[in-house]
């Protein structure tokens, strides 16, 4: 084999690409996609603990604090599959290398921002190296592991994941309990959690330039630039128009439908779109894999409830408890502990009860978390959040990893790129909506939960301004108390019918995405083929999808394992991978 780290010879990166053998150093490059990834996921975590910080800072309302986070996301989804094309096409390294430079940059520009505008800008910026990133690692250990293997090689990638989202928290908490080491230089408290990514990023590049190989599609297509400009225009208008329903306090305003239906209406036009191209980048027709459209929807469901908890309970832990930013991240780890014993061991998990049976035993398990985190009150044990947050990350372990697992082994090796990029983007879109509607929820159930707290205070007390969200409360009423222009029983009155409406409000949020969880578990549970897992000498799909959408006999013959000429006697073949 030829040294894979440098430029091969197209002959023979179609054959290493294609076998199916794996590289012989494909765990330590593991080690190194997974430290690129962690910069990634991380940040969006470590932002969730400091938005109060930064709220408080900025004087961002609640409204531009779901665009700090969804600014990131819309980019980053909207540019999953078009990242993930030029991966395939003009080489899955040189890609990765790209988005973490970008990303880098864009992290050091977030540390200096003097506003929330600047703050939703460059985190726009982050996104766009974001993007490059996650599929294009995924689109790497696809080839690099051979099928029977890949499992476990996406259950480490999932398990680091999952462990990110957790560990953001309490990295956050560190370095917002110290900012000396960066406030001299921001001029800020919080500016430490984008400048972190930089060491990092360093850190990734040398890494993959040392042990990585390059890998491409040796049958490269055109870029789809219609496509993504539909994409794009189709998923901002989408989130913009939920996002901006907390701005107004009503999901009937004209602001809001329309936007929600004008998206809905591109992104219908640009699948529609995607389906007769001959140079897609979405590949609308894997969803015609019903073990893929099923692993993708129990993830995207299970993403969106994620997304949701993890920006509503900061405030919970920081406002209403009062815990510092340290103790709130903190209260976090359990999700880690339990993600980091689920994923890894799930291959094993799934080669003895079956992929439905883990994914909707995973599922059912994350749904009674959400449960029990509906029973919390402002004296509630800590354990109770503990407990919960160790059963949801342990639930989540057994969903993702498999359902990854089921996606990616049904995808040629030569467009893995593309292929993973269809499941990221709608599990970056579902993301996105977890924080907009839950966000908006939150802050118009909020409103409307604490109006008639404010209702007998007397009129120099700013209600309206303070009905913007608990962050916003409690900073009046502390201004409130050191005046002392209103009594100090009436300020305490009234802090107590604030939280108690922050903590109805975020039952009720709380209570939606456990529902969702729910359906995401009746789908895998009724919908989900049995697929066996891949066994030591299967290969990957070949990619012989002819361009109009149709599998050749070849194709067919593969997915069941039959001869060709058999196979152009198969009216209705199943699902690449259902045994």
């Amino acid at each position: 084999m030829p040294d894979p780290t440098s430029r091969p010879d197209p002959a023979t990166a179609d054959d290493w690409m294609t076998s199916g053998n794996g590289h012989p150093k494909r765990w330590a490059i593991l080690g190194v996609l997974v430290v690129s990834l962690l910069v990634v996921v991380l940040d969006n975590t470590v932002l969730n603990i400091a938005l109060p910080t930064i709220q408080k800072d900025l004087g961002a309302s609640q409204s531009q604090l779901v665009w700090a986070i969804d600014s990131y996301i819309l980019v980053f989804a909207a540019l999953l599959f078009t990242w993930g094309v030029l991966g395939d096409r003009y080489g899955r390294k040189r890609v990765l290398i790209i988005g973490l430079v970008i990303f880098g940059c864009a992290s050091a520009l977030s540390a200096f921002a003097m506003s929330p505008q600047w703050l939703i800008g460059s985190r726009a910026l982050m996104g766009i190296g974001g993007a490059a990133v996650m599929p294009v690692t995924l689109a790497i250990i696809t080839v690099v592991f051979p099928p029977h293997e890949r499992g476990r090689a996406i259950g480490a990638w999932a398990g680091a994941v999952g462990a990110a989202v957790a560990l953001g928290p309490v990295l956050g908490g560190l370095l917002l309990e110290h900012p000396d080491w960066s406030s001299w230089l921001t001029g800020n408290d919080w500016g430490s959690v984008f400048l972190i990514n930089v060491p990092i990023v360093i850190i990734g590049i040398i890494g993959i330039l040392r042990v990585v190989p390059e890998s491409r599609n040796p049958h490269p297509q055109a870029l789809d630039l219609v496509g993504l400009v539909l994409s794009f225009v189709g998923l901002v208008s989408l989130v913009y128009g939920i996002i901006h329903a907390s701005s107004v306090g009503s999901w009937v305003d004209v602001w809001v439908i329309g936007p929600i239906v004008a998206g809905v209406v591109i992104l219908i036009a640009f699948l529609w779109y995607e389906s007769r191209s001959d140079h897609k980048s979405f590949d609308v027709t894997l969803f015609r894999n019903r073990g893929y459209a099923v692993s993708l929807a129990a993830v995207s469901l299970a993403f969106f409830a994620l997304m949701g908890i993890t920006f509503t309970l900061p405030f919970y832990f920081q406002i209403l408890r009062g815990y510092s930013t340290l103790q709130a991240g903190m209260a976090f780890l359990p999700f880690a502990i339990g993600q980091l014993i689920a994923a890894p061991r799930s291959a094993k998990t799934v080669e003895r009860f079956g992929y439905r049976a883990v994914m909707t035993g995973g599922l059912v398990v994350v749904a009674i978390a959400l449960v029990g985190l509906t029973q919390l009150q402002m004296d509630s044990n800590i354990w109770l959040v503990l407990v919960g947050f160790f059963l949801f990350g342990f639930g989540m372990g057994n969903v993702v990893a498999p359902a990854t697992s089921v996606m990616q082994n049904a995808l040629p090796l030569a467009r893995a790129g593309a292929g993973s990029a269809v499941q990221n983007t709608v599990r970056q879109v579902s993301g996105a909506l977890g924080v907009a509607v839950v966000g908006t929820v939150l802050g118009t159930q909020y409103a409307k939960n604490v109006a008639p707290v404010f209702a007998s205070l007397p009129p120099q007390f700013p209600a309206g301004e303070a009905e913007q969200s608990v962050v916003a409360t409690q900073g009046i009423l502390v201004a409130v108390e050191q005046q002392g222009q209103v009594p100090a029983g009436v300020v305490a009155t009234v802090r107590a019918g604030a939280f108690d409406a922050f903590l109805n409000a975020s039952h009720i949020t709380m209570i939606l995405s456990a529902c969702v969880v729910v359906i995401a578990a009746l789908v895998v549970g009724f919908l989900l083929p049995r697929i066996e897992p891949p066994g030591k000498g299967d290969s990957s799909p070949p990619d012989t999808w002819s361009e109009d959408g149709e599998a050749t006999e070849e194709a067919i013959a593969a997915e069941q394992h039959l001869a060709p000429e058999a196979a152009s006697d198969a009216a209705l073949p199943p699902p690449a991978g259902d045994r």
